[in-house]
Formats: structure tokens, C-alpha cells, sequence
């Protein structure tokens, strides 16, 4: 099956739901109609050619060198010529500043034909991000510009074996240098693209502790460390003191090496501090969270795939009788029924994580209403649209059949791939958790209330309207909840708001499309949402206000 983007979906969510308009954005619908066939023609072009070759070989490690499946780095060469990553980055830097929406977009085409090619950009994004907010001059002139290219590719390095989600208990150790930059000493894990044959020259941030740094997350500090660094002449030359022990051997992702680091083992690795010391979680989490961003969307492009994967295999495959006569499988209702429901979840999530990125670029332009909305958007966007990812992709398994689950077919990849996204860049649990323990209070409750303001004022089907009803009571009982209560429903609430917001943003589609074919496939969508989905939402009000008692009733050991 080849992948066949949608320029009208994007437009549709780019225009309406982003709020990408030509006012703000400077964007008008010639250039952006030209960027999304501009980038579905290349995606078609080979890109995706190559996403099976990707699951079926993977990344290999040899000494501690990685190279990639065969014709993924020409095809990565191809990406950084046509120019793509250079979308939202800043002019100044080599860019063409445009919004993040429209990277957005253009990153979902990329991914959804292949994905895990697509993602080593999903990471340079995101120290592009940690670099423009929070480093020098000098390292936002030397690093932003080869980066925004795609020419280098960055990397996030936070874990290690015993400090992953508790990141304060974090060993690696950086010491000053009489010439101001640090020697790094440290073992990192599960660090995505730490090493590939992709570019030249891969940058690593780095999360280490300075000597006499506070305990906790409040002595840690931000370094940049590139695979090369400079030598007298100022070339990336130099091959710093970082090695990869091994890549790890995983369900699915394949070609997505996730790699254990050495850095300072056998030679001296030397880095520089990104903004001030001991304010590494600072810088770090505005890379993470728009890798968290990232990560949501990933969902939404493997939804796509295998959607528009299972829709091409029951039109095609002949199976059983309707009204005497042999009939593909999509005649049959349950067929429709897992079909449905894979287009309207891609679709809402969609809609979540587009609204979450014009909230980032109207706080990216000084909006401080947005600033707080994406704060709020950010834990939804990442958890709905990740979990969402494997479930459609498990159903697109289901509508194939016992064909589903034999490889060749290519439909069990996009579960494999579609995993690990509900789990790393902050599991479902941290999101949820996040959700109720720091952005409900946020502004005294008043960001929340002014979502459910929001959503409340435009929604009109009764299911949605009393959707959001049942999220606003379960923040009111929260109030006053104690925290294991709060985070026993968290994940239960996380889901019903997040159902309420891309079932309130589906409806606002509907104001904007024609009775066109388009127009007539997104109004059944949407109503299947609304009458499906938005009620199975609204049954989860039991588990996220049942507290923790019952948890607890078990002691450990039983269990």
C-alpha cells in the first residue's frame, strides 16, 4: 500500500483548528497548498519505499559505529537538499520562519510514510528548541544553522540505569576545564539516534551534575557535546570522548537505534554549558516538551498509516456473502465499525495535537493566554495521541485478519513502532499525573476553568456537552482530594478531557467544510466520534473519582 497524504485534512486543521491564518502566519493558501503537495510528492518519491526495509533490518552496531538500513542515508541526504527542516526555524539561522504548525504538518507526511526515519528529526527539533531558548550567541550561530538544515541531528540524553523518571538521582558528572568548558563523565541509556550514519556530526545534550551541585534536580546542568567538536581552525574534526556500548534490541522501532552511551570513558569528552549552571531541567524541559509534542503526533501519523493500510485491504479482500453475492470484508458492519473508529481517533487526535501546536506558535509570538493553554494541552496532546497511535494500529491488525499478525503484510509494524510512544518522552502515568498535580492548579484552577469555558461555549451534541460537565465536576472533587486520590482517576481523567477537546475541535471543523465529498466523509467522522467515542469518555467519571482505597486494599506481596 502506498501512503496517499491529505492536503485537504491539513489545511482543514492548519486553517481551523491550528488558527494558522494568513494574518498571523504571513502564510497564504497558494504557498501553503504548494509546501503540503510539495512534500507528499517527496514523501512518495522513495521516502516511503524504504519503511519496511526499515522494520526488517534496522539499525546495526559495529565497534561503536552505527549504520543504518541500506538507503535510508541517501534518502535522509535527499531530505536536508529539499531543504524540509528548515521550516520553523528562525531566518537569522538559515531558516524560512515558518510557523510550527506548518512543520507540524509537513513532519506528519514524512512520518506517516516512514516513520521511524522521520523521527531522528523529531529529536534534532527538540535541541534546536533547548538551543535557540537557553544557549549562547555563539552556540546558537555555530549550532542552530546545521541543525535547522537537518546537515547535524541532536539527541536528548536524560536516563541512566538507575535515574529515569526520578532524573534528580542522575550520576553523570561534568568538570570545569581552565579553558570554560566541562569534562563529561557518565553513562547514559535508551538515548534515541545517539550514533548513525546519517550526518557527520550528531549533538548531544546532556544532563550531568557540577561539583558541589545541590541534590536532586536542582544541582543539575545542561551540556552540549558533540559527537565531533572543533579543532584550532574551528572544523568539527576532533572526535570527542563519547562511545555507544550497544544498541538495544527492541519489539519494534527497529530503525531507531536506542543506544547506551559512554561519555569520558576511554578518552576526555568534552562539552560546553548550555545557559547557567544547575539549570539544566529548565533548558531540558523545553526540549522535552516539544518532544513530547512530537511524540503525541507520532500517534497520529502511525493512526494514519494503518488506517489508510486497513481501509485499502477490506476494500480488497473478498470474504463471506451480503444478500447471496461474495463481498470484500468492508461490507460487513463490524468491519465498518473497527474502520470508524480508526478514522475518527486519528482524526481527533489530529485535531488535539494541532490546536497544541497553534498554541505554541501564538505563545511563541508573546500570547501569554496560549503560553498557559499549551502548558494545559501539553500532557493531552502527548498521552491521547500516543496511546491512541497503538490502539488504532492494533485494530488495523484486527480488520487484516489472521494476515494482521504474518508480518509480511506490514500491518503489525505500526503496533510495534506505535509502542514505544505511549512510554518514553514521560509515560502516560507522568502525563496523567502532571495533568492533576500541576497543571489543575494552574492560575488557581482558572487555565482549567477557562478551557472548560471555552469547549463548553461552542459545544452543541448533548453527549459532548455532558462530557464536559463530568470533567469540570472531577476537577471540582479533586480540589479537595488528596493526592493518591487525584492520581488513582488521573489517567481515567486524562482521557475524558481529553475526548471533550478533540470532540469540541471536531465540531468546530464541521463549520468550515463544504457538502463535498471531503465535507460529506468528515461529517460522518466526526458524528462517529461524537456518539461513540464522547460517551465511552463519559463512562470513565466512575473510575476517576473511585479514589485509591481499593487500590490499596492489597499489600504488595499479594499481588
Amino acid at each position: 500500500m502506498t501512503y496517499i497524504p491529505d492536503a485537504k485534512e491539513h489545511m482543514l486543521v492548519l486553517r481551523e483548528t491550528a488558527t494558522m491564518t494568513e494574518a498571523v502566519s504571513g502564510v497564504d493558501d497558494e504557498t501553503l497548498v504548494s509546501i503540503l503537495d510539495g512534500v507528499g510528492s517527496f514523501a512518495q518519491s522513495g521516502w516511503g519505499d524504504l519503511n519496511a526495509i526499515a522494520d526488517t533490518v534496522g539499525a546495526r552496531i559495529e565497534g561503536s559505529e552505527v549504520t543504518m538500513p541500506p538507503g535510508l542515508p541517501d534518502a535522509y541526504a535527499k531530505y536536508v537538499s529539499a531543504g524540509w527542516g528548515t521550516l520553523p526555524l528562525a531566518e537569522g539561522f538559515g531558516g524560512q520562519g515558518l510557523p510550527f504548525s506548518l512543520a507540524m504538518a509537513v513532519q506528519e507526511v514524512l512520518g506517516t510514510s516512514n516513520f521511524a526515519l522521520t523521527s531522528c528529526t523529531t529529536l534534532t527539533a527538540g535541541a534546536i528548541e533547548a538551543i535557540l531558548h537557553h544557549g549562547s550567541d555563539a552556540q546558537k550561530a555555530v549550532y542552530l544553522p546545521r541543525l535547522g538544515t537537518g546537515e547535524w541531528t541532536g539527541t536528548m540524553n536524560l536516563t541512566e540505569p538507575q535515574a529515569g523518571t526520578d532524573v534528580g538521582a542522575l550520576k553523570t558528572t561534568a568538570t570545569p576545564l581552565e579553558d570554560g568548558t566541562w569534562s563529561i563523565r557518565g553513562t547514559k541509556i535508551f538515548i534515541s539516534f545517539a550514533d548513525h550514519d546519517l550526518t557527520d556530526n550528531i549533538v548531544h545534550l546532556v544532563l550531568a551534575r557540577t561539583p558541589g551541585a545541590p541534590a536532586g534536580t536542582k544541582g543539575i546542568s545542561l551540556f552540549l557535546a558533540p559527537k565531533f567538536r572543533a579543532d584550532d581552525d574551528g572544523e568539527f574534526t576532533v572526535r570527542n570522548g563519547m562511545n555507544v556500548v550497544s544498541i538495544e534490541h527492541k519489539a519494534g522501532f527497529h530503525a531507531s537505534p536506542t543506544c547506551v552511551v559512554a561519555f569520558g570513558e576511554s578518552e576526555p569528552c568534552i562539552g560546553e554549558l548550555i545557559g547557567k549552571e544547575n539549570e539544566g531541567m529548565r533548558a531540558m524541559f523545553t526540549m522535552m516538551n516539544s518532544a513530547r509534542i512530537g511524540v503525541g503526533h507520532q500517534g497520529v501519523q502511525l493512526g494514519e498509516a494503518a488506517t489508510q493500510k486497513a481501509v485499502a485491504y477490506a476494500q480488497e479482500r473478498i470474504q463471506g456473502r451480503r444478500n447471496g453475492q461474495p463481498v470484500p470484508i468492508i461490507e460487513f458492519p463490524d468491519v465498518r465499525r473497527m474502520l470508524l473508529r480508526m478514522k475518527s481517533l486519528t482524526q481527533g487526535s489530529r485535531a488535539l495535537l494541532f490546536y497544541a501546536a497553534g498554541c505554541l506558535d501564538r505563545a511563541a509570538a508573546g500570547d501569554e493566554k496560549a503560553a498557559q493553554r499549551l502548558e494545559l494541552m501539553t500532557p493531552l496532546a502527548k498521552a491521547y495521541g500516543s496511546e491512541v497511535g497503538v490502539e488504532i494500529a492494533s485494530l488495523g491488525m484486527q480488520v487484516h485478519g489472521g494476515m494482521g499478525y504474518i508480518e509480511e503484510t506490514g500491518a503489525a509494524q505500526y503496533w510495534k513502532d506505535a509502542r514505544i510512544a505511549p512510554i518514553y518522552e514521560g509515560t502516560t502515568g507522568i502525563q496523567a499525573a502532571d495533568l492533576v498535580g500541576r497543571k489543575l492548579a494552574m492560575e488557581d484552577g482558572a487555565a482549567f476553568a477557562a478551557l472548560i469555558s471555552d469547549t463548553r461555549a461552542s459545544a452543541k451534541h448533548p453527549e459532548l456537552k455532558r462530557l464536559i460537565d463530568l470533567c469540570e465536576d472531577v476537577a471540582d472533587r479533586y480540589a479537595t482530594a488528596s493526592a493518591d486520590d487525584r492520581l488513582a482517576g488521573s489517567y481515567s481523567f486524562l482521557m475524558m478531557v481529553s475526548v471533550a477537546v478533540s470532540g469540541w475541535l471536531l465540531e468546530r471543523q464541521l463549520e468550515a467544510v463544504t457538502t463535498d465529498d471531503f465535507g460529506k466523509s468528515k461529517a460522518v467522522v466526526v458524528r462517529f466520534y461524537l456518539e461513540h467515542l464522547v460517551p465511552e469518555a463519559a463512562g470513565l467519571w466512575a473510575s476517576a473519582t473511585a479514589g485509591s482505597e481499593l487500590l490499596y486494599e492489597l499489600a504488595a506481596e499479594a499481588f
